[in-house]
């Protein structure tokens, strides 16, 4: 039963890493299109986002 438990662990925390990624990723996006097209909104945003994601990924490592 350990085994399962153990496995179910590494499973949510790899599913918490994706979708860090992906937020960081698409925070990256925002920024470049907002970058690309002149938009002060999407700049902000994208901002926001990869501020977020670094916040996010600062708090799950120190647990």
């Amino acid at each position: 039963m350990q085994g399962d438990k153990e496995r179910q662990e590494i499973s949510v925390m790899g599913r918490l890493l994706r979708l860090e990624a992906l937020v960081f990723l698409m925070g990256v996006a925002s920024l470049i299109y907002g970058l690309y097209a002149g938009s002060l909104w999407n700049m902000a945003v994208g901002l926001a986002v990869l501020a977020a994601a670094a916040l996010l990924a600062w708090k799950c490592r120190q647990r």
